[in-house]
């Protein structure tokens, strides 16, 4: 057991550590009584035994680990994206020619929106569709306006905020037209649908949730 638990120091070792050596039978006796006192439980001999197959923890405490909180990725503020100037069309790329699969692609997606534009579609379906679709790529022309010198522009619409159309027209000319105090048309397949623009001042993320009256208005 002896050779086990414990060894005597040598003599070197004792000078190093600066220990003083104890008898042999008084360090024994040491040992038997703590492990009495610690196994008091166990008989001696349950105690040698198992001493002779394993590690004995005498005592343990768990760590409890921290939770480490997981920091979120701040995007840029609005402010932040003015000033890099993001959403900025630089005036090599404002031609209409550059956005016309564009607005391909949006025809397909109307028409996969409606289940198939046929000529039996109800027009109340495909204006309440319209209403909370995705407009990036429709041909949008301003019909009634407030202000004389928006009537009349037809075009791509390249970009969508809560207040304004970016429309591209075909003379490559890109033209900013507030919602308010507008109506515009967006015609698919010989389908004219009307959207008036005071109503309408919502981003295109936030139309989805939106709930539009079913009769139209004839405010501007």
């Amino acid at each position: 057991m002896t050779s086990v638990i414990y060894h005597a120091f040598s003599q070197k070792e004792a000078q190093e550590l600066d220990v003083q050596q104890p008898g042999a039978r008084r360090a024994e006796a040491f040992v038997r009584a703590f492990l009495k006192r610690s196994m008091p439980h166990m008989s001696q001999q349950a105690r040698e035994d198992q001493l002779q197959r394993k590690a004995v923890v005498l005592e343990y405490f768990t760590r409890r680990r921290r939770k480490e909180k997981k920091r979120k990725s701040k995007g840029l503020s609005a402010r932040q994206r003015r000033e890099l100037r993001l959403f900025d069309i630089k005036p090599e790329q404002q031609r209409y020619s550059l956005f016309l699969p564009l607005h391909e692609l949006w025809k397909q997606y109307i028409r996969d929106l409606c289940n198939g534009l046929k000529p039996d579609t109800q027009p109340q379906m495909i204006q309440a569709k319209l209403l909370k679709a995705d407009l990036h790529g429709a041909i949008v022309s301003v019909t009634k306006s407030k202000c004389p010198s928006y009537v009349g522009v037809t075009g791509i619409l390249l970009q969508e905020t809560k207040h304004v159309f970016k429309i591209i027209t075909k003379e490559d000319r890109l033209k900013v037209i507030p919602k308010l105090n507008c109506v515009f048309t967006v015609e698919i397949d010989g389908f004219i649908s009307y959207i008036y623009g005071s109503k309408f001042q919502l981003r295109s993320s936030e139309r989805s949730a939106k709930k539009f009256k079913a009769k139209g208005t004839i405010d501007l």
